[in-house]
């Protein structure tokens, strides 16, 4: 099991101290982390919380639904991400595929 939690559905004026506030009583915590817009610079209203224990993140899953600055977070373990991101996926084939012939041309 993993030591990190997502945390979701935060309020947008929080900050790292805030977050980390509301987690503290279950474990040591080693990073926190609120994800900004790369845009704006707004937040996105999710962050992470990394614990130095996997025990730790498993007593803080006590806090999803809980209220905080009146909205109910969501707290889970995060997942890791995925590698080679997002994107469309997959080679173009355009051009491709092409034989020989007889005559030699391609």
């Amino acid at each position: 099991m993993s030591n990190k939690l997502y945390v979701g559905n935060l309020p947008y004026q929080i900050n790292e101290s805030d977050l980390e506030s509301a987690f503290a009583p279950f474990g040591e915590i080693t990073d926190v982390a609120l994800i900004k817009d790369r845009e704006t610079g707004r937040l996105k209203g999710f962050g992470f919380v990394e614990y130095s224990s996997a025990d730790a993140a498993k007593k803080a899953l006590e806090l999803d639904g809980q209220e905080l600055s009146g909205r109910p977070m969501r707290v889970s373990i995060a997942r890791e991400k995925q590698a080679g991101g997002g994107g469309r996926g997959g080679r173009s084939n355009r051009g491709g595929n092409r034989e020989y012939n007889s005559g030699g041309n391609w």
